[in-house]
């Protein structure tokens, strides 16, 4: 079996919400082309730029959302957004260590 490559990526869902939707930080697997990001069981693929206010949509619902890789500021949200940003439990020690440069604050679970 081909490994997939995964890596730690910040997930906003966009439909419904604007800027201030459910949002996540975790490991998501890539399709062999790249195109298709899979998470927690669902399928995401680009919108080739066609997305109203994301740059991924779920395949089954349609549903818009933002997916790019985690800033080392913390500052994933768009600027006009709000909000927690929840830790997979999963990547918790990964994402302070690796992309934060830091040790995890009291509540590693919320970026």
């Amino acid at each position: 079996m081909e490994d997939k490559t995964t890596r730690l990526m910040y997930i906003e869902r966009k439909t419904g919400y604007g800027d201030n939707g459910p949002a996540r930080i975790g490991r998501v697997t890539f399709s062999n082309s790249g195109r298709t990001v899979y998470y927690k069981g669902s399928a995401y693929q680009s919108c080739k730029g066609q997305g109203i206010s994301g740059n991924y949509f779920d395949v089954e619902t349609g549903e818009e959302y933002w997916i790019s890789g985690p800033k080392k500021s913390g500052h994933d949200r768009h600027w006009a957004g709000g909000g927690a940003v929840e830790i997979d439990e999963d990547v918790i020690d990964e994402y302070w260590r690796d992309v934060r440069g830091c040790q995890p604050p009291k509540n590693p679970h919320i970026a």
